[in-house]
């Protein structure tokens, strides 16, 4: 009786475990059917009501009339290090808004505007273009999808694309990768501004 009772224990265990990790690995696991064309235009309303559009291009996205090179952060109001990032985020937004437009989609929560203002926005002066929109998910979909990301995600994540395409990054993880497509975890503005650079010379 003790052997079942410690098996069915064991199992509930296990079943919960991998619930998480299947809510969290979905994100790479999307059918063809429900990812976008090339040329539809998603429509994003900031927190704070302020509109832009990104294009869907052949392998990426892009800003819609706009060359400027697009970021796309993956990050949760409760993540710790997306916290910390915020406000130098958003110092380097402010310094390059000629050149860079940072979008930060909210991941993992179901979460009011109004609440993303007063407890991540006004807390950590993060007032970049942040989308708490249902299509937040959907585009998150497709980018891991376009950059081979098979991992489950973790937060925060960044991409980042010139003319509708992923750009190589620096690893800001310290490992043997040179190059990656994505940031993992917390990243320093110097690093962003390095790699930034060498973008813009590049093209």
């Amino acid at each position: 009786m003790k052997n079942i009772k410690f098996i069915a224990l064991f199992l509930a265990l296990f079943l919960a475990l991998s619930g998480c990790s299947n809510d969290e690995s979905n994100t790479t696991q999307t059918s063809q059917s429900n990812l976008y064309k090339t040329g539809d235009e998603i429509e994003l309303t900031s927190i704070i009501g302020s509109k832009a559009t990104i294009i869907r291009t052949e392998s990426g996205f892009k800003l819609k009339d706009s060359d400027k090179i697009l970021m796309l952060d993956i990050f949760g109001t409760y993540c710790a290090p997306c916290q910390k990032e915020a406000p130098h985020l958003m110092d380097f937004q402010l310094k390059n808004a000629d050149k860079f437009m940072i979008i930060g989609l909210i991941h993992f929560e179901d979460i009011s505007d109004e609440y993303v203002l007063e407890n991540f926005s006004k807390k950590y002066n993060a007032y970049y273009f942040i989308s708490n929109s249902k299509e937040n998910s959907k585009i998150i979909d497709q980018a891991l999808n376009d950059i081979g990301y098979n991992r489950a995600l973790s937060i925060p994540f960044k991409v980042v694309l010139k003319d509708g395409k992923y750009q190589n990054l620096s690893d800001n993880l310290g490992g043997t990768t040179t190059q990656n497509k994505f940031y993992l975890g917390e990243v320093s503005t110097n690093t962003i501004s390095q790699d930034i650079d060498k973008i813009l010379n590049a093209n």
